[in-house]
């Protein structure tokens, strides 16, 4: 848990697909400390004029390789998420070739009540994760 959202132009194989979903959780996994199989994912691929990335007037230009990825989590430190952004970042362009200034990443802070993994049952305060 976090639950990722992940929005890209569509284009890319289902090989380079996995493996920029592969690189994200690793940097999760490693930036947030949690289980392996703590994994929550969904891709959505958009038209390029559908996913509009501008810079906020930091002066450069994205690609069609944008990547947008908005988190929602349980809170987090600043560090363990500057951290993340940076591995997101080195392991995007080390295993798919996708430029620093394509990365957009986007956090959204809940607490342990606005989750429910199954059953009805908010885990987290019944105590069974």
């Amino acid at each position: 848990m976090p639950l990722l959202r992940i929005d890209v132009v569509k284009g890319r194989s289902e090989a380079e697909l996995r493996t920029m979903l592969q690189a994200i959780h690793d940097a999760m996994v490693e930036a947030f400390q949690v289980p392996v199989r703590d994994r929550y994912q969904v891709l959505t691929e958009h038209e390029p004029s559908r996913l509009i990335l501008e810079d906020t007037g930091l002066g450069f230009e994205r690609s069609d390789k944008r990547v947008l990825i908005h988190m929602t989590t349980r809170p987090r430190s600043r560090a363990m998420k500057q951290l993340f952004y940076s591995l997101v970042v080195d392991y995007l362009g080390e295993r798919s070739g996708i430029a620093p200034e394509d990365i957009m990443i986007s956090c959204i802070e809940n607490d342990d009540a606005d989750w429910s993994f199954g059953h009805g049952r908010a885990q987290f305060l019944t105590a069974e994760l």
